[in-house]
């Protein structure tokens, strides 16, 4: 496993849409590897492959109940509304609300190529819908409805890194 370098907000990568993942090989699970790895080191909760500069369709998240691996996530299903404070490990100076389904059903692919489906609510919900959106080149700044200023944002430094 390596930590691999996030990329931040002006880099390009970050608003392209990635490739479905069509042969889960070694390239793809040391990639969900090196991930994961990533993300806890960045005390993040989520993660996308282009996040890491790579455009394809791959996800990890862990919101504490264990790490969740994604190949070629689709929702499909969402309910409900919730609003609430969203930050962004490729954006670490911005922080705001971003209205998101209060429940979502995943459907995706393991490292093993087995499909499953995950239903997730609170803060599971918004991690999903938040890093499928960077599978499509979308930052959580494009469906934020309210800035929180930086000397409020130190408040919440828990509730960073979707």
């Amino acid at each position: 496993m390596a930590t691999r370098t996030i990329l931040l907000k002006d880099n390009p990568r970050l608003r392209k849409i990635s490739r479905p993942v069509t042969k889960i090989n070694k390239h793809i699970t040391e990639l969900l590897d090196d991930m994961a790895q990533t993300m806890y080191e960045a005390r993040g909760v989520g993660l996308a492959a282009p996040q890491v500069g790579v455009l394809r369709r791959v996800v990890v998240i862990d919101v504490g109940d264990g790490l969740i691996e994604l190949i070629n996530p689709e929702i499909i299903h969402a309910e409900g509304q919730q609003r609430m404070e969203e930050g962004c490990l490729s954006l670490p100076d911005d922080a705001g609300y971003v209205v998101r389904p209060a429940k979502v059903t995943v459907r995706a692919l393991d490292r093993n190529g087995e499909e499953h489906e995950y239903t997730g609510e609170e803060l599971l919900a918004r991690a999903f819908a938040h890093e499928i959106d960077h599978l499509d080149g979308i930052l959580f700044t494009d469906k934020m409805v309210e800035r929180i200023e930086p000397e409020g944002h130190e408040e919440h430094a828990d509730e960073k890194g979707l």
